[in-house]
């Protein structure tokens, strides 16, 4: 998750005001008039459905908590695939990722207001004694402060929150005494010396037992932080000053937003992604409503709601007017330069901006909330989840999907404003994707790649604080929970605040502040209550009329063609751009074009020539806008290029009893052999080959007869091992890795090229495992002896395995429960780099790498020619790409592996909780049992 991406939540839907409210101007409220005439479209959901599948959610909840809490606890955060606890320090560095885990329990912390919206109360009460007990927040580690406000900060508070009101409720938390109050209090004094800065920003990380700057703190040198990262605090800071009376908390979020609004680019009112710290300059200049800004507005909206305070209202609603005027190209909401709006700065959206329609739907503009949210839901229904980020064309860009809960939060805010069970539908397809593409036995696992199917080791605290609560709350009725949600705002990490918090401690001066310098325009407050006759114009069909069209969006889509400048610049006669597969490096005409464009060419001392942009140094718009596109034509050149010389990831399926298909290694291609993308997929039982490396001929030709041989690497070229099984009569082969405790989670994975010479002569399939995917499949050899596996393109559907003729007489689970027991699959990451030769080849090329999250340092366009090395600045407003003919390893740069933590201070057992085979395949059964007995109890 990126530090602008941690949570994402939407305020309370219909919160009910306290009489002093100016509320009459918030959109909020418009949603108790636009559910009344909402009518719709799709057929009713019966309260018996929408009961069973609320009932499915308490169980998918259940089963994430359980595992959590019986293989992960006290650790942050569960490792599904091992069932294991996630321990800072203890595990290779995921980089940014890693600092939302300051050994303080995240998930149960980020759980707690859950298990009460949930109907747990039983359940809550044991979570905040363990809290208590067991939590230290004094730990010397480096963490987020974005990260620990929403997620451990929002959460003690959403926890006391709901623990006072349980209490007055007089049945359960009797006991209570605020002590989850007190520990939000000295974690918020823990975060305050991060704002010890000239410009009130606060600094990114902190050290949760040294503060800033100190030598033993280690950190404290950052110049920037997203904008979203120091814009996200005020809800927090502010309930904590209210429910405290210690008023400088608000103060310094205050202090913050002031700031960040005092900063934006006055002609577009639009704010960048990231921001220096004590200079206030911009660093990247390019915005939009996704990683590295998105809280940000979203802040602005709900501090307004939950505090009373006109002046966020004004200046969301200006933000608002620029995003619409500038980001928004229905259904696409596309990034554009803060001073030069009329550019867009990139050809892809990211993930996170689904909670946008979530927003709008708060702020009355259900229109485009509804045209972005179909346009999203089309490309969940070709993928199964969101990729992290998509083109403009709807092809991935990145291929992961850490179960991000934001397409759910503006799912649950559509059907509120609408009452369209078209949007219960969405919902029900929501869960049926998770149970049966990202099921697991310990839980639930984040997709390494939604094109193929794989798995991440990774099941983040956002997902039970969020996605659970959301999908609760899309199917229940009011009565089906046990107080009035309509009482309370969320927080982007999905934290219930009572907005009685607005009559409460108001020490802090409401200064008007944005009229001063902003001449607001009267249509910015249009989309305000009452509304119901703009929203819903007398007509039944209004929702669908808006979706008709968007449809067959992504099937039907091409790549958009040029902007409106442009185009307005060809009918005046303009000559048309320079592409990037007509440029000549040597042609002067072609080099003057570039700098016209603000590109220049810098001549490395290596020799090769490097391409840099920079968009303020173009002669005008429409030559910027040129620029950009030459550069991202250059990219995909590269990319291009190097596609050509590479091959996708390839899958290695377990098809034998008990595994039927539910444990699927990612494994990577050869550059010879069988296609499997071309030919139908090999199956068949593996047998290890003797010698084990494969390098000479085989001395048990009769074992590895019709199989599926396991050979090891090392010691002579692949081509080589797959000659001599194929003697052998071998069908296929598999590779494993000779490292010990290899894996592709921590380092790239091979693509198996050649030896030079024609390979035409072999015929099988040739796989390569890492050695942690190459145990399982050795593991399960020793265990039963024999294992048939499908070596494949990606990953078969699990019906379609167990209706093989061959499977017919195997014990098989229910295929009733099928979509649900798709689960179990243990899935580690596609490598990105390829191995030529084996280990003693000096030859290699370097495949494209994603990062693992969205970061918004990470987000400039920047691309190789023949290929080359990516080279960007994030400092500078500029698109770069070198032109050399030499491969790169790409990962060095964009992944940090190997660095650890010490572990300190442990006041509980850290240990990791490594599961064997046997009692993995123990809880297979008891999931099948549990399915099987939901199906009895018509759940």
């Amino acid at each position: 998750m990126s530090e602008a991406g941690g949570g994402r939540g939407s305020g309370s839907p219909v919160p009910q005001r306290a009489p002093w409210s100016l509320v009459a101007a918030t959109a909020a409220l418009c949603l108790v008039s636009a559910t009344s005439v909402g009518t719709a479209v799709a057929a009713p959901m019966s309260r018996e459905e929408k009961q069973k599948l609320g009932n499915q959610v308490l169980e998918m909840f259940d089963h994430a908590y359980g595992n959590y809490m019986e293989h992960a606890y006290p650790a942050d955060e569960l490792m599904p695939l091992t069932c294991r606890g996630r321990v800072r320090g203890q595990e290779p560095s995921r980089g940014d990722v890693d600092d939302a885990l300051g050994k303080f329990s995240l998930t149960l912390i980020d759980s707690l207001d859950t298990l009460v919206v949930l109907n747990k109360t039983k359940e809550f009460e044991e979570a905040v004694r363990k809290v208590l007990r067991d939590v230290n927040l004094d730990n010397d580690v480096v963490v987020s402060v974005f990260e620990t406000n929403i997620r451990v900060l929002g959460g003690l508070l959403g926890g006391h929150s709901l623990a006072i009101m349980l209490k007055e409720k007089g049945e359960y938390m009797q006991w209570y005494n605020d002590e989850l109050l007190q520990m939000a209090k000295q974690l918020g004094y823990k975060l305050l010396p991060a704002f010890n800065t000239t410009s009130g920003l606060p600094y990114p990380r902190i050290n949760l037992k040294f503060g800033i700057r100190k030598p033993e703190a280690r950190t404290g040198t950052e110049t920037d932080t997203c904008t979203a990262c120091a814009g996200t605090l005020i809800l927090e800071f502010a309930a904590l000053s209210r429910f405290t009376g210690a008023t400088i908390f608000e103060e310094y979020a205050r202090k913050a937003l002031d700031f960040l609004w005092e900063k934006r680019q006055r002609s577009s009112n639009l704010v960048g992604v990231t921001i220096n710290i004590h200079t206030g300059d911009w660093v990247r200049k390019d915005s939009g409503v996704g990683a590295g800004i998105d809280s940000y507005y979203e802040y602005l909206l709900k501090a307004y709601v939950l505090l009373g305070d006109d002046s966020f209202l004004e200046r969301f609603n200006t933000h608002y007017d620029a995003i619409m005027r500038y980001i928004s190209q229905p259904p696409l909401l596309l990034d554009v330069h803060i001073h030069k709006p009329m550019l867009n700065a990139r050809t892809w959206m990211d993930a996170l901006l689904a909670f946008f329609p979530g927003l709008q739907v708060l702020k009355g503009d259900i229109r485009p909330a509804i045209e972005t949210h179909e346009m999203l839901y089309q490309v969940i229904k070709k993928h199964n989840f969101l990729p992290e980020a998509f083109t403009t064309d709807f092809r991935v860009h990145w291929a992961q999907h850490p179960l991000r809960p934001e397409f759910a939060e503006s799912t649950y805010f559509l059907y509120k404003a609408t009452g369209d069970p078209y949007y219960l539908e969405v919902g029900k397809t929501l869960i049926e994707n998770l149970n049966k593409y990202a099921r697991v036995p310990c839980g639930f696992a984040a997709m390494k790649d939604v094109r193929t199917g794989s798995h991440e080791d990774r099941m983040d605290s956002f997902f039970l604080a969020e996605m659970f609560k959301y999908l609760y709350l899309l199917f229940a009725d009011k009565e089906d929970i046990i107080f009035d949600i309509e009482d309370y705002i969320f927080t982007t990490e999905a934290h219930l605040l009572p907005l009685w918090l607005s009559t409460t401690n108001q020490s802090i001066s409401k200064k008007n502040t944005t009229s001063e310098y902003t001449e607001l325009d009267d249509s910015n407050f249009d989309w305000t209550c009452p509304n119901t006759q703009i929203l819903f114009p007398n007509d039944p069909l209004y929702a669908q009329s808006i979706r008709e069209p968007l449809k067959n969006v992504v099937d039907k889509s091409c790549p958009r063609g040029i902007s409106r400048v442009r185009e307005e610049s060809f009918r005046s006669g303009a000559k048309p751009p320079l592409r990037a597969r007509d440029f000549m490096a040597t042609n002067p005409e072609h080099l003057e074009i570039l700098k016209k464009m603000g590109v220049s060419l810098i001549h490395l001392k290596d020799g090769r020539v490097q391409l840099v942009q920079h968009a303020i140094q173009a002669a005008s718009s429409i030559d910027a806008e040129d620029g950009l596109r030459f550069m991202q034509e250059m990219i995909e050149l590269s990319s291009q290029q190097q596609k050509e010389q590479q091959l996708p990831p390839r899958a290695v399926q377990i098809v034998s009893h008990p595994f039927f298909g539910r444990v699927v290694l990612t494994a990577g291609p050869a550059q010879f052999g069988l296609d499997l993308s071309k030919h139908k997929e090999t199956r068949g039982f593996v047998a290890s080959s003797k010698p084990y490396n494969g390098c000479s001929e085989l001395i048990n030709p009769e074992a590895v007869m019709g199989k599926i041989a396991l050979i090891q690497r090392g010691q002579c070229m692949f081509a080589e091992k797959a000659r001599n099984i194929q003697n052998a009569g071998a069908i296929g082969g598999i590779v494993i890795d000779d490292n010990e405790g290899s894996s592709s989670d921590t380092a790239p994975l091979f693509q198996m090229a050649g030896d030079g010479k024609d390979t035409d002569d072999i015929k099988i399939p040739m796989l390569f495992l890492f050695s942690k995917e190459g145990s399982i499949i050795l593991d399960a050899i020793r265990e039963y002896e024999e294992v048939e596996v499908l070596l494949s393109d990606k990953a078969k559907d699990r019906a379609a395995i167990l209706k093989d003729p061959e499977m017919e007489n195997e014990e098989q689970p229910s295929s009733e429960n099928d979509s649900q027991n798709q689960s179990a699959e243990q899935i580690i990451s596609i490598s990105q780099a390829v191995d030529l030769v084996d280990q003693e080849s000096p030859e290699e090329s370097s495949l494209n790498s994603h990062p693992e999250s969205l970061s918004p340092a990470d987000s400039d366009d920047a691309a190789s020619l023949s290929p080359s090395e990516q080279t960007s600045n994030p400092t500078e407003d500029h698109e770069t790409t070198s032109l050399d003919g030499e491969c790169t390893d790409l990962d060095n740069q964009l992944q940090e592996q190997s660095e650890t933590e010490e572990d300190s201070n442990p006041n509980v057992s850290w240990g990791k909780k490594v599961k064997p085979i046997d009692s993995i395949l123990a809880d297979w059964n008891e999931d099948i049992e549990a399915f099987e007995m939901m199906e009895k109890d018509e759940l």
